[in-house]
Order: structure tokens, then C-alpha cells, then sequence
């Protein structure tokens, strides 16, 4: 395995909402990323949910972060929510060659396939979608489904090496199964609790113990805690590392 690292960030950055509780107060939105990426390693990217990304576009955010910085896109909504993975090679193609800029700069994470909540279990499907990902490609699955949560679910992927995002909030808990070399993490909830971040600092030091590289995103838009407890949690474990060594 790869040796571990954590990285934390929201998903999404570009919110107004965040100043002056993480973004100072004057901050231009122009700037937001180039601040973000010196507090916090990696960011969820919504844009791509809805549109493919031009090259200028993924070169100037390049250019904005620093070199361990990655973006994790989320994947197109014409492959999860209109094809719903199925008859998606040709597209899926496009989408991942929109991508080249970030895995060139070696700065591509791993992409977040979120499916829709109507979406039941269709394992075939699944590993024929798994067939067409090349295995360079990090993909995490977010299934909002419970149907999905089954050992035929998590056997197909792991044998893509693909993850099982291990998703939270009000409505749906995924199981913790881990099928990939990797962990992806997606805190939603709007709020936690000090037991509830220890809950995630307990979970993060088990993955990075055991040499899963970990990606923890938290929740985003309404207030900057997200943001904040994506910090904290890159703190906490920066502060841990400095007290081994």
C-alpha cells in the first residue's frame, strides 16, 4: 500500500458564507482558493457534477495550490443520475480525458461517483462500470440507496479496488466496509458534537494506522464549520506526527 496521508477539506470552497468565520473578511472571492489551499489539503469539486471543466480552468487552480494540494472531482451527473451507469463507456471516456490536467499535475484524487437515492442495487451493472474505469483512476462510490449495502456490493468493488465512500448524514449511514486501498470519507451532518469529531479523529488514526491514505470532506455552503473541522482534523494529526518524531 501507498503510505498513508490524511487529506481534509469541504466540498466546494467558493462561499461567501465563510468569511469572516475562515475567510477574512476583505478576502476577494478571486482568492478564496489560494487561501483555502493554505489551511486545508484537498477540496471536493462540485463543478464537475454539471459540467466538464475546461483545461484553463483546472491549469489556474493548479497554479492557485500548492503542489500536495488534490482535487477530488465528483463525477458527471450525466454518468450517475442520466445513464446511471449504464452504456456510459463513451461518455465516461470524455469525462475522464477532462480531467488529464489534474492527473498529469499528479494531482488528481480520487473521483466520487454519487448516485441518486431512487438508484436500487444493481450489482452487474456496477462491475460492468467498474470494467471501463481504468485502474489508474481512484473512484469512491457514494450509494444512497440502502439496497446497495450488501457483501455482493462490496465484493465487486474491491475487486476494482474502487471504494465504498463511507458516507453520513441525517438520513442514511453507510456501513464502514472498506473494498480499496483508500478511504473516502463524507461528513455531512450539519453539525457534530465534541464526542462526534473525537468518533472521526478515532476512526482517521485506526485508516492511517493500517496505511489507508485517507480523504475526509466535510459539509459546506450555510457556515464555515466544515471547513474549520477539516482543519482542526489535519491539526490534530499534524500535531501527532511532530510528537512521534
Amino acid at each position: 500500500m501507498p503510505d498513508a496521508k490524511l487529506y481534509a477539506g469541504t466540498s466546494g470552497f467558493a462561499y461567501d458564507s465563510w468569511q469572516p468565520g475562515f475567510y477574512p473578511e476583505k478576502l476577494p472571492s478571486s482568492k478564496f482558493l489560494s487561501y483555502y489551499g493554505t489551511r486545508l489539503n484537498a477540496v471536493e469539486v462540485n463543478y464537475t457534477y454539471r459540467r466538464l471543466a475546461s483545461a484553463a480552468t483546472f491549469e489556474k487552480w493548479i497554479a492557485a495550490t500548492p503542489g500536495e494540494f488534490v482535487f477530488l472531482p465528483k463525477a458527471h451527473m450525466k454518468l450517475t443520475h442520466s445513464l446511471k451507469l449504464e452504456g456510459a463507456e463513451d461518455f465516461l471516456r470524455v469525462f475522464l480525458d477532462s480531467l488529464t490536467p489534474l492527473q498529469q499535475a499528479n494531482r488528481l484524487g480520487p473521483i466520487l461517483f454519487q448516485l441518486p437515492p431512487s438508484f436500487k442495487a444493481d450489482p452487474a451493472r456496477l462491475a460492468t462500470f467498474l470494467s471501463c474505469l481504468p485502474r489508474s483512476v481512484k473512484a469512491a462510490f457514494e450509494f444512497r440507496n440502502a439496497t446497495w449495502f450488501s457483501d455482493r456490493v462490496y465484493e465487486t468493488l474491491q475487486s476494482a479496488n474502487a471504494a465504498l465512500c463511507l458516507a453520513e448524514n441525517e438520513n442514511l449511514e453507510t456501513p464502514h466496509v472498506l473494498t480499496a486501498d483508500f478511504v473516502y470519507l463524507r461528513l455531512r451532518k450539519p453539525d457534530y458534537t465534541e464526542s462526534e469529531l473525537s468518533g472521526i479523529q478515532d476512526r482517521v488514526q485506526k485508516y492511517l494506522a493500517n496505511a489507508y491514505p485517507t480523504y475526509a470532506i466535510f459539509k459546506h455552503e450555510e457556515s464555515p464549520a466544515g471547513a474549520l473541522n477539516a482543519e482542526r482534523l489535519l491539526q490534530q494529526f499534524a500535531a501527532s506526527s511532530a510528537a512521534v518524531v
